[in-house]
């Protein structure tokens, strides 16, 4: 009997448990890898013409939007999200893509050496074969969808831990996939823990890719198994601290403005990788700026998440409570401003719920302006220079994403090409959209990026053939 046989998935709305499922042992996973690799060395999926392969993934694209409502309400149970955010946000993009990645499979061409007369260089890209994903609990299905796209659409054979705390979203896609008609052994979903299974997946030799997102200090231990096992390739989307910027011209944009600061601030409660939660403001617009933001937090709707008025759902766990407000405590008690509305009556005394929060005069070097706190914090500093913004901006480990808000098209470009982010929005608070490169710099992001054509640089390598011609 060991402590990881089983695993409990708790409401963080309520502390109410969900179900409990069997945990994957680190013999589990051997045997998982195993059987992949006899599958991707069979060929049923990998030697399969990619528009065979496309045909398999858009069906289960359209039984993920046949099961769409069902999709969103696991995401919300297990994470606490709202509902209406899964809905309208995480579920159609998860959806999206599957579709995408599908599509774009057969785009993916090789190339063709400059060579001479005596020779013709064919560099061609083919699949790993047993790849591994480790997922967040912020955005279960969507993150699961991301990895499943251009991993499975590449011909792997994919496994994937999803998180603890959620992982019902990712089973039932799963079971949707084999009803598309996915073979046996080409996606399988290893509920566990990361200390577990997360980490037998790392040192597994016959594992031969892993993408993970997810804190930068499991990112370092995973790149130390991999190092230690069969140097796997591993692609590592970790944490941010992103700073929004608004220039002197910046109110300008009224309501839009506020919205996608709001956004940008508080979507799934803070619990967001590219969240803007370092505001900087110049100083000649920080006063009403700092008035309207403040304001508009306080207007939050803070709920049950499976109300569709919420906005503001809980947190995943009393543990990030803990840590969110040991953080905003210390703070206060270093000097700092604590701008906040506080929370409702009648919410679940179990509940994780913490209240958009808004702080001014942090002490340098808090917690809360230095760490990535996952939570509705959000800080809010001024200068008066351009060149002020960019060292407050870049002053961080983190280099995610940042956004820039003026309607100076040059100060827009100047900022975007000198603030240290994989990941740039002007005018908005934007990861882009499925076309683009998702990515980050600094101890953000390592050896790979999420979107675009070149999320299937890591699941594929490049070989090279060289034909003598005579």
């Amino acid at each position: 009997m060991t402590t990881y046989e089983m695993l409990h998935v708790v409401n963080p709305a309520t502390g109410e448990p969900i179900t409990t499922l069997p945990a994957a042992s680190a013999d589990d996973i051997a045997k998982a890898t195993e059987r992949a690799r006899q599958v991707f060395t069979a060929g049923v999926w990998a030697r399969l013409p990619v528009r065979e392969r496309a045909a398999v993934l858009l069906r289960l694209a359209d039984l993920m939007e046949r099961d769409a409502e069902i999709l969103a309400q696991l995401d919300s149970e297990d994470a606490g999200k709202p509902i209406a955010e899964c809905r309208t946000g995480d579920v159609p993009a998860a959806i999206e893509s599957i579709r995408w990645f599908a599509e774009a499979a057969d785009k993916v061409f090789g190339r063709v050496a400059p060579s001479g007369p005596d020779g013709l260089g064919l560099m061609r890209r083919e699949p790993v074969g047993v790849v591994a994903a480790i997922l967040p609990w912020n955005y279960p299905l969507a993150m699961t969808a991301w990895k499943v796209g251009p991993a499975v659409a590449g011909g792997n054979c994919l496994l994937v831990k999803p998180a603890e705390a959620t992982p019902r979203s990712a089973l039932h896609l799963a079971t949707l996939a084999a009803e598309a008609g996915l073979p046996d052994g080409v996606l399988t979903v290893l509920p566990g823990y990361g200390s577990e299974a997360g980490a037998a997946l790392a040192r597994d030799p016959l594992v031969g890719a892993l993408s993970f997102t997810g804190s930068t200090a499991t990112g370092r231990r995973i790149l130390k198994d991999a190092a230690e096992s069969n140097f796997k390739r591993v692609s590592l989307e970790m944490g941010g601290k992103s700073p929004q910027v608004l220039m002197a011209d910046a109110l300008t944009y009224g309501d839009e403005l506020m919205d996608n600061m709001i956004e940008a601030a508080f979507l799934t409660m803070g619990q967001n990788c590219t969240a803007g939660s370092r505001v900087l403001v110049h100083r000649s617009i920080a006063e009403e700026v700092l008035e309207r933001f403040t304001a508009a937090a306080k207007e939050l709707v803070i709920g049950d998440p499976a109300d569709p008025r919420t906005q503001v759902g809980p947190l995943i766990n009393r543990a990030a409570f803990d840590r969110v407000a040991g953080a905003v405590e210390a703070a206060r008690a270093g000097g700092a401003r604590i701008h906040t509305g506080g929370l409702p009556h009648g919410l679940p005394p179990y509940g994780a719920y913490y209240p958009p929060t808004v702080i001014t005069r942090a002490p340098d070097g808090s917690d809360v302006l230095t760490k990535e706190l996952f939570g509705p914090v959000v800080t809010v500093q001024t200068f008066t220079t351009e060149d002020e913004a960019v060292r407050m901006a870049n002053a961080t480990e983190y280099g995610l994403a940042a956004s820039v808000w003026t309607r100076d098209l040059d100060t827009a470009l100047r900022l975007a090409r000198v603030i240290e982010a994989g990941v740039i929005s002007v005018n908005a608070y934007s990861e882009g959209d499925i076309t683009t490169p998702f990515g980050g710099w600094k101890q953000s992001g390592f050896g790979g990026v999420e979107k675009s054509t070149n999320a299937f640089d890591q699941w594929t390598r490049e070989k090279t053939v060289w034909i003598r011609t005579r």
